[in-house]
Protein backbone atom coordinates (compact mmCIF):
# COMPACT_ATOMS: atom_id res chain seq x y z
CA UNK A 1 0.00 0.00 0.00
CA UNK A 2 1.48 3.63 -1.01
CA UNK A 3 1.78 5.27 2.07
CA UNK A 4 -0.03 8.92 1.50
CA UNK A 5 -3.23 6.48 0.43
CA UNK A 6 -5.43 4.83 3.29
CA UNK A 7 -7.01 1.35 3.31
CA UNK A 8 -10.26 2.68 1.32
CA UNK A 9 -8.35 5.23 -1.04
CA UNK A 10 -6.16 2.19 -1.79
CA UNK A 11 -9.15 -0.40 -2.57
CA UNK A 12 -10.63 2.37 -4.55
CA UNK A 13 -7.24 2.87 -6.83
CA UNK A 14 -7.30 -0.85 -7.15
CA UNK A 15 -10.69 -1.01 -8.33
CA UNK A 16 -9.87 2.00 -10.74
CA UNK A 17 -6.59 0.21 -12.28
CA UNK A 18 -8.97 -2.71 -13.23
CA UNK A 19 -11.37 -0.27 -14.98
CA UNK A 20 -7.93 1.02 -17.19
CA UNK A 21 -7.22 -2.12 -17.74
CA UNK A 22 -10.26 -3.26 -19.10
CA UNK A 23 -10.59 0.13 -21.45
CA UNK A 24 -9.20 -1.49 -24.74
CA UNK A 25 -10.56 -4.83 -24.31
CA UNK A 26 -14.09 -3.00 -24.52
CA UNK A 27 -12.99 -0.37 -27.08
CA UNK A 28 -12.07 -3.20 -29.14
CA UNK A 29 -15.08 -5.50 -29.06
CA UNK A 30 -17.43 -3.01 -28.87
CA UNK A 31 -20.86 -3.98 -30.56
CA UNK A 32 -19.33 -7.38 -31.48
CA UNK A 33 -21.50 -10.09 -31.15
CA UNK A 34 -20.18 -12.66 -28.58
CA UNK A 35 -22.07 -16.58 -28.13
CA UNK A 36 -21.92 -17.80 -24.63
CA UNK A 37 -22.76 -21.75 -24.29
CA UNK A 38 -23.59 -21.68 -20.89
CA UNK A 39 -24.37 -25.16 -18.74
CA UNK A 40 -22.63 -27.55 -16.68
CA UNK A 41 -22.18 -26.64 -13.30
CA UNK A 42 -22.41 -23.09 -13.61
CA UNK A 43 -25.92 -23.64 -14.43
CA UNK A 44 -26.88 -26.18 -11.71
CA UNK A 45 -25.23 -24.04 -9.09
CA UNK A 46 -27.09 -21.01 -7.75
CA UNK A 47 -24.21 -18.70 -6.90
CA UNK A 48 -22.40 -19.93 -10.13
CA UNK A 49 -25.68 -18.99 -12.43
CA UNK A 50 -26.34 -15.45 -10.95
CA UNK A 51 -22.13 -14.98 -11.47
CA UNK A 52 -22.59 -16.39 -14.91
CA UNK A 53 -25.95 -14.05 -15.62
CA UNK A 54 -23.75 -10.83 -14.31
CA UNK A 55 -21.04 -11.51 -16.25
CA UNK A 56 -23.22 -11.65 -19.57
CA UNK A 57 -25.30 -8.50 -18.61
CA UNK A 58 -22.13 -6.60 -18.11
CA UNK A 59 -20.90 -7.44 -21.28
CA UNK A 60 -23.97 -6.55 -22.92
CA UNK A 61 -24.04 -3.08 -20.65
CA UNK A 62 -20.10 -2.08 -21.98
CA UNK A 63 -21.40 -2.17 -25.47
CA UNK A 64 -20.80 -6.32 -26.68
CA UNK A 65 -23.61 -7.90 -28.49
CA UNK A 66 -24.37 -11.42 -26.40
CA UNK A 67 -26.59 -14.38 -27.38
CA UNK A 68 -26.70 -17.24 -24.48
CA UNK A 69 -27.03 -20.36 -25.78
CA UNK A 70 -28.03 -23.06 -23.03
CA UNK A 71 -27.99 -26.58 -22.28
CA UNK A 72 -30.24 -28.16 -19.35
CA UNK A 73 -28.82 -31.65 -19.37
CA UNK A 74 -28.93 -32.65 -15.92
CA UNK A 75 -32.54 -30.79 -15.32
CA UNK A 76 -33.74 -33.23 -17.81
CA UNK A 77 -32.21 -36.42 -16.96
CA UNK A 78 -34.36 -35.45 -13.24
CA UNK A 79 -37.26 -34.97 -15.01
CA UNK A 80 -36.86 -38.01 -16.92
CA UNK A 81 -36.27 -40.01 -13.73
CA UNK A 82 -39.10 -38.53 -12.46
CA UNK A 83 -41.30 -39.72 -15.18
CA UNK A 84 -40.50 -43.32 -14.16
CA UNK A 85 -37.55 -43.73 -17.48
CA UNK A 86 -34.11 -43.82 -17.11
CA UNK A 87 -31.81 -42.08 -19.15
CA UNK A 88 -29.75 -43.18 -22.19
CA UNK A 89 -26.92 -42.01 -23.76
CA UNK A 90 -24.94 -43.67 -26.93
CA UNK A 91 -21.49 -42.28 -27.49
CA UNK A 92 -22.06 -38.87 -25.57
CA UNK A 93 -25.32 -38.10 -27.17
CA UNK A 94 -29.14 -38.94 -25.17
CA UNK A 95 -31.28 -41.32 -26.41
CA UNK A 96 -34.56 -39.01 -27.09
CA UNK A 97 -38.29 -40.82 -27.75
CA UNK A 98 -40.83 -39.10 -28.19
CA UNK A 99 -41.88 -38.56 -24.31
CA UNK A 100 -38.26 -37.80 -23.48
CA UNK A 101 -38.07 -35.17 -26.55
CA UNK A 102 -41.74 -33.75 -24.94
CA UNK A 103 -39.68 -33.64 -21.46
CA UNK A 104 -36.56 -32.07 -23.16
CA UNK A 105 -38.65 -28.90 -24.62
CA UNK A 106 -40.28 -28.30 -21.53
CA UNK A 107 -37.27 -28.35 -19.17
CA UNK A 108 -35.28 -26.52 -21.74
CA UNK A 109 -38.23 -23.42 -22.14
CA UNK A 110 -38.21 -23.22 -18.31
CA UNK A 111 -34.30 -23.02 -18.00
CA UNK A 112 -35.12 -20.42 -20.95
CA UNK A 113 -37.68 -18.13 -19.11
CA UNK A 114 -35.29 -18.33 -15.58
CA UNK A 115 -32.56 -17.16 -17.49
CA UNK A 116 -34.65 -14.32 -18.87
CA UNK A 117 -35.70 -13.32 -15.57
CA UNK A 118 -32.57 -12.93 -14.18
CA UNK A 119 -31.26 -10.92 -16.70
CA UNK A 120 -34.22 -8.73 -16.72
CA UNK A 121 -34.05 -8.61 -12.66
CA UNK A 122 -30.64 -6.54 -14.19
CA UNK A 123 -32.62 -4.22 -15.93
CA UNK A 124 -31.25 -5.57 -19.52
CA UNK A 125 -33.96 -6.44 -21.95
CA UNK A 126 -33.87 -10.47 -22.85
CA UNK A 127 -36.37 -12.80 -24.70
CA UNK A 128 -35.86 -16.40 -24.73
CA UNK A 129 -36.57 -18.66 -28.09
CA UNK A 130 -35.86 -22.04 -28.87
CA UNK A 131 -34.18 -22.91 -32.38
CA UNK A 132 -37.92 -23.29 -33.78
CA UNK A 133 -38.74 -19.90 -33.56
CA UNK A 134 -38.28 -18.13 -36.58
CA UNK A 135 -36.85 -21.50 -38.19
CA UNK A 136 -33.87 -20.56 -36.62
CA UNK A 137 -32.02 -24.23 -36.30
CA UNK A 138 -33.24 -26.49 -39.06
CA UNK A 139 -31.99 -30.31 -38.26
CA UNK A 140 -31.91 -33.31 -39.88
CA UNK A 141 -32.05 -36.37 -38.50
CA UNK A 142 -28.84 -37.63 -36.40
CA UNK A 143 -27.38 -41.04 -36.00
CA UNK A 144 -25.14 -41.79 -32.74
CA UNK A 145 -21.20 -42.28 -34.74
CA UNK A 146 -21.79 -45.72 -35.15
CA UNK A 147 -24.80 -45.69 -36.73
CA UNK A 148 -27.69 -46.72 -34.69
CA UNK A 149 -30.86 -44.60 -34.10
CA UNK A 150 -31.15 -42.43 -31.21
CA UNK A 151 -34.57 -41.15 -31.73
CA UNK A 152 -35.08 -37.07 -32.35
CA UNK A 153 -31.66 -35.89 -32.42
CA UNK A 154 -30.78 -33.50 -34.62
CA UNK A 155 -27.93 -32.40 -36.72
CA UNK A 156 -28.01 -28.91 -37.55
CA UNK A 157 -28.13 -28.34 -41.36
CA UNK A 158 -29.04 -24.68 -41.98
CA UNK A 159 -29.27 -21.71 -39.85
CA UNK A 160 -31.32 -18.35 -40.52
CA UNK A 161 -30.13 -15.57 -37.65
CA UNK A 162 -32.60 -12.71 -39.05
CA UNK A 163 -34.65 -13.40 -35.55
CA UNK A 164 -31.28 -12.93 -33.49
CA UNK A 165 -30.38 -9.82 -35.32
CA UNK A 166 -33.74 -8.28 -34.99
CA UNK A 167 -33.33 -9.28 -31.21
CA UNK A 168 -29.93 -7.77 -30.83
CA UNK A 169 -31.08 -4.21 -33.36
CA UNK A 170 -34.24 -4.04 -30.72
CA UNK A 171 -31.40 -4.01 -27.89
CA UNK A 172 -32.50 -7.40 -26.57
CA UNK A 173 -30.20 -10.44 -24.92
CA UNK A 174 -31.28 -13.52 -27.01
CA UNK A 175 -31.63 -16.54 -24.97
CA UNK A 176 -31.70 -19.66 -27.04
CA UNK A 177 -32.65 -23.07 -25.88
CA UNK A 178 -30.95 -26.26 -28.19
CA UNK A 179 -34.27 -27.26 -29.94
CA UNK A 180 -34.95 -27.18 -33.56
CA UNK A 181 -37.49 -28.64 -36.79
CA UNK A 182 -36.40 -30.79 -39.74
CA UNK A 183 -38.17 -30.04 -43.12
CA UNK A 184 -40.86 -32.15 -41.88
CA UNK A 185 -41.44 -29.49 -38.83
CA UNK A 186 -40.69 -32.43 -36.40
CA UNK A 187 -39.23 -31.03 -33.35
CA UNK A 188 -35.55 -32.34 -32.13
CA UNK A 189 -33.43 -32.10 -29.56
CA UNK A 190 -29.76 -30.39 -30.52
CA UNK A 191 -26.55 -30.44 -28.60
CA UNK A 192 -26.02 -27.34 -27.07
CA UNK A 193 -22.40 -26.92 -28.08
CA UNK A 194 -23.06 -27.82 -31.64
CA UNK A 195 -26.11 -25.35 -31.58
CA UNK A 196 -23.81 -22.34 -30.47
CA UNK A 197 -21.16 -22.99 -32.75
CA UNK A 198 -23.84 -22.89 -35.58
CA UNK A 199 -24.79 -19.56 -34.24
CA UNK A 200 -21.53 -18.16 -33.88
CA UNK A 201 -20.66 -18.97 -37.57
CA UNK A 202 -24.20 -17.85 -38.70
CA UNK A 203 -23.99 -14.64 -37.18
CA UNK A 204 -20.35 -14.16 -37.63
CA UNK A 205 -20.01 -13.69 -34.17
CA UNK A 206 -16.35 -12.08 -32.72
CA UNK A 207 -16.20 -14.29 -29.82
CA UNK A 208 -17.45 -18.15 -29.15
CA UNK A 209 -17.37 -19.51 -25.48
CA UNK A 210 -18.01 -22.52 -24.33
CA UNK A 211 -18.59 -22.26 -20.06
CA UNK A 212 -16.77 -25.94 -18.72
CA UNK A 213 -16.42 -28.11 -15.92
CA UNK A 214 -12.82 -27.67 -16.69
CA UNK A 215 -10.04 -24.94 -16.45
CA UNK A 216 -9.57 -25.47 -20.04
CA UNK A 217 -7.74 -27.88 -22.24
CA UNK A 218 -4.85 -30.15 -21.18
CA UNK A 219 -2.61 -32.01 -23.72
CA UNK A 220 -2.82 -34.36 -20.95
CA UNK A 221 -6.24 -34.16 -18.48
CA UNK A 222 -3.77 -35.34 -15.95
CA UNK A 223 -1.16 -33.46 -15.79
CA UNK A 224 -1.49 -29.93 -14.84
CA UNK A 225 1.45 -28.80 -16.35
CA UNK A 226 0.24 -29.41 -20.15
CA UNK A 227 -2.30 -26.66 -19.66
CA UNK A 228 -2.74 -25.21 -23.14
CA UNK A 229 -3.68 -20.82 -22.86
CA UNK A 230 -3.69 -20.42 -26.48
CA UNK A 231 -3.52 -22.81 -29.71
CA UNK A 232 -4.21 -22.18 -33.12
CA UNK A 233 -6.64 -24.47 -35.27
CA UNK A 234 -4.21 -26.50 -36.90
CA UNK A 235 -2.34 -27.32 -33.47
CA UNK A 236 -5.87 -28.74 -32.38
CA UNK A 237 -6.49 -30.53 -35.53
CA UNK A 238 -2.79 -32.11 -34.93
CA UNK A 239 -4.24 -33.47 -31.39
CA UNK A 240 -7.23 -34.91 -32.68
CA UNK A 241 -5.46 -37.28 -35.14
CA UNK A 242 -2.60 -38.39 -32.70
CA UNK A 243 -5.83 -39.59 -30.56
CA UNK A 244 -3.65 -37.08 -27.60
CA UNK A 245 -7.57 -35.93 -26.62
CA UNK A 246 -10.23 -38.28 -25.69
CA UNK A 247 -13.72 -38.40 -23.34
CA UNK A 248 -15.88 -35.28 -23.55
CA UNK A 249 -13.39 -32.70 -25.03
CA UNK A 250 -12.84 -34.26 -28.23
CA UNK A 251 -16.49 -33.15 -29.40
CA UNK A 252 -15.93 -29.75 -27.52
CA UNK A 253 -12.68 -29.61 -29.46
CA UNK A 254 -13.93 -30.14 -33.09
CA UNK A 255 -16.90 -27.45 -32.43
CA UNK A 256 -13.70 -25.58 -31.45
CA UNK A 257 -11.89 -25.60 -34.52
CA UNK A 258 -15.16 -26.00 -36.30
CA UNK A 259 -15.57 -22.23 -35.21
CA UNK A 260 -12.92 -20.82 -35.80
CA UNK A 261 -12.51 -22.10 -39.76
CA UNK A 262 -16.29 -20.74 -40.22
CA UNK A 263 -15.42 -17.36 -39.57
CA UNK A 264 -15.58 -16.63 -35.49
CA UNK A 265 -12.14 -14.97 -34.30
CA UNK A 266 -11.68 -16.36 -31.21
CA UNK A 267 -13.15 -19.48 -29.47
CA UNK A 268 -13.08 -19.77 -25.79
CA UNK A 269 -13.02 -22.37 -23.14
CA UNK A 270 -13.84 -21.48 -19.71
CA UNK A 271 -13.85 -23.05 -16.50
CA UNK A 272 -18.09 -21.71 -15.43
CA UNK A 273 -17.03 -22.78 -11.75
CA UNK A 274 -14.96 -19.60 -11.19
CA UNK A 275 -16.98 -16.53 -10.54
CA UNK A 276 -16.64 -13.78 -13.13
CA UNK A 277 -14.62 -16.00 -15.57
CA UNK A 278 -15.61 -14.47 -18.58
CA UNK A 279 -14.37 -10.91 -17.28
CA UNK A 280 -10.95 -12.07 -16.33
CA UNK A 281 -11.06 -13.74 -19.72
CA UNK A 282 -12.22 -11.07 -21.69
CA UNK A 283 -10.77 -7.70 -19.69
CA UNK A 284 -7.38 -8.53 -18.24
CA UNK A 285 -3.97 -9.07 -20.01
CA UNK A 286 -3.56 -12.38 -18.86
CA UNK A 287 -6.69 -14.67 -19.45
CA UNK A 288 -7.97 -18.09 -17.36
CA UNK A 289 -9.05 -20.23 -19.83
CA UNK A 290 -8.04 -21.48 -23.36
CA UNK A 291 -8.32 -19.59 -26.43
CA UNK A 292 -8.61 -21.07 -29.85
CA UNK A 293 -7.40 -18.52 -32.93
CA UNK A 294 -6.80 -19.16 -36.88
CA UNK A 295 -2.76 -18.28 -37.11
CA UNK A 296 -0.03 -17.62 -34.62
CA UNK A 297 0.84 -14.36 -36.60
CA UNK A 298 -2.60 -12.90 -36.39
CA UNK A 299 -2.81 -13.86 -32.35
CA UNK A 300 0.67 -11.70 -32.29
CA UNK A 301 -0.49 -8.79 -34.34
CA UNK A 302 -3.31 -8.72 -31.98
CA UNK A 303 -1.67 -8.80 -28.54
CA UNK A 304 0.64 -6.13 -30.22
CA UNK A 305 -2.24 -4.13 -30.94
CA UNK A 306 -3.26 -4.82 -27.60
CA UNK A 307 -0.22 -3.83 -26.22
CA UNK A 308 -0.13 -0.30 -28.16
CA UNK A 309 -3.34 0.48 -26.85
CA UNK A 310 -2.47 0.28 -23.63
Amino acid sequence: MEPHLNREQYEAQQKAQVLIEALPYIQKFNRKIVVVKYGGSAMSNEELQKSVIKDVTLLKLVGFKPIIVHGGGKEISRWVAKSGKEAQFIGGLRVTDEETMEIAEMVLGRVSKSLVRMVEELGVKAVGISGKDGKLLEVKKRLSADGQDIGYVGEVVKVRPKILYDLLDNDYLPIVAPVGMDENYDTFNINADEAACAIAKAVGADKLVYLTDIAGLYRDIHDESTFVSRITVSEAEELIKGGLIGGGMLPKLSNCTDAVRGGVHRVHILDGRIPHSMLLEFFTNRGIGTVFHMKEDTFAADAAAEQKEE
